[in-house]
């Protein structure tokens, strides 16, 4: 079993409430916007660590982080990448990826909204873990918690990290 911690839209905010749901994980994993190099750093060094950059991270974290990441953890096949859509509304890209690769788990950030969904028709379960840091419109910050055990994905959990303005 893989216990993992999933973040997004981070831009650079890594503080002692995300830090505590990472000393849970076995793995964190980021569907970008991360922010700034330093804080991919933190999470390589607290956990191992997946990423893709987002639209705002610059050259740095490019250089290190690759735009997809296509894996297995354990028997399930992972996509993530970091602008993508959700079921029935996926850009262009995302389409032909899921064509190509049919992942069991698709996970993307950048609208700052928290959703799982079921994806029936391409029979994959999409996750989008919402806001963990405090830019953009979104009021709670999230991140989720699951585990990944032989090809199940199990005990997920939202972690409400506080609102978007408190200090």
């Amino acid at each position: 079993m893989t216990r993992i911690c999933l973040l997004s839209d981070t831009h650079g905010c890594l503080d002692a409430k995300i830090i505590k749901h990472l000393e849970w994980a076995d793995e964190v994993w980021h569907a970008g916007d991360i922010g700034t190099i330093s804080l991919l750093e933190q999470l390589e060094k607290a956990k191992p660590t997946r990423a893709v950059f987002g639209n705002i991270d610059g050259h740095q974290i490019r250089a290190v982080c690759p735009e997809n990441q296509i894996f297995y953890c354990e028997k399930v096949k992972v996509l993530i990448r970091h602008i993508g859509g959700y079921p029935r509304r996926y850009n262009a890209t995302t389409r032909q990826l899921l064509d190509e690769h049919q992942p069991k788990l698709y996970i993307c950030g950048h609208s700052h909204i928290l959703k799982v969904q079921n994806d029936l028709q391409k029979k994959l379960l999409h996750m989008n873990p919402g806001a963990a840091g405090r830019s953009g419109f979104h009021q709670m910050r999230t991140l989720l918690r699951f585990t990944i055990d032989e090809d199940r994905i199990e005990n997920l959990e939202v972690a409400e990290l506080g609102r978007r303005s408190a200090s």
